[in-house]
């Protein structure tokens, strides 16, 4: 239920000093039992960090790794996303999306013809913002697809209006992306102390929390928080463990943000 993304947290070079700490994460996440690593050629070096990292460690085969096309025309896009699967060190990929709609169904048609030559297991798009999500939802109606990537949070709920019921109909998994607002809605709660029954039903933290209510909706298949820290990673895989929220604990932590 709880992934890890790869935006600025894993852009770093190749000296040890850089590579130790995400070498640690990765390592705790896989012991944790976490498997979805989401990455993509917008986020620097992270895809080529995370495929030398894995290989590494020795996680391909315990890891589901996703990544993006970012990019315009269709040979381009192939191009793009033969690097990224090089970079990965993962042919096929689990996941390849179609990143922020860029040049969706020319990459979506590329895409359906790779899934089925077995070049890729699933295929998605994402985006991350709220007026993105009634061009998502269209597609949804439209076009076959597996996965789609949405902001989704406590702070962002703009998605539970139309768009995750829509996929939970159609049958289409959720990954959501800022579950925890970019850590903006962290910082906010800086200082203030956690209620009381928040820790009555398990939580320890506020990120805890936050992260417990994205993945607590229904639609929500997994959320990926990026960290580069193993105390932080272990603080968030703890959003999966447990009861998930009941609607009236979700609505509750909502007010509680107020």
């Amino acid at each position: 239920m709880v992934g890890l993304g790869t935006w600025q947290a894993f852009d770093v070079g190749s000296a040890p000093a850089e590579r130790a700490p995400r070498e640690a994460v990765l390592r705790e996440f896989a012991a944790l039992g976490g498997t979805l690593v989401d990455s993509s050629p917008m986020y620097g070096r992270s895809e080529t960090v995370v495929g030398d990292l894995v290989s590494g460690l020795r996680l391909r085969e315990r890891l589901f790794l996703a990544t993006k096309v970012w990019t315009r025309g269709r040979q381009a896009g192939i191009e793009g996303m033969e690097e990224s699967m090089r970079r990965m060190r993962a042919n096929p990929i689990d996941l390849m999306q179609v990143h922020n709609l860029v040049d969706v169904r020319v990459h979506l048609a590329t895409l359906r013809a790779w899934k089925a030559e077995g070049r890729v297991r699933y295929i998605g798009v994402t985006h991350y913002t709220d007026g993105s999500h009634e061009d998502i939802a269209r597609l949804i109606a439209s076009e076959p697809m597996d996965f789609i990537q949405i902001n989704y949070s406590a702070a962002e709920r703009n998605a539970e209006r139309r768009l995750l019921p829509l996929a939970q109909d159609r049958g289409v998994a959720v990954i959501a992306n800022r579950p925890l607002a970019s850590g903006d809605l962290l910082r906010t709660l800086t200082g203030r102390a956690l209620p009381g029954w928040l820790a009555a039903i398990g939580c320890a933290t506020w990120a805890e929390a936050l992260l417990k209510f994205a993945v607590s909706h229904p639609a929500v298949t997994c959320a990926i928080p990026a960290t580069s820290s193993v105390v932080h990673l272990r603080e968030n895989m703890r959003a999966g463990e447990g009861d998930a929220f009941t609607e009236a604990e979700r609505l509750r932590l909502v007010s509680a943000l107020n």
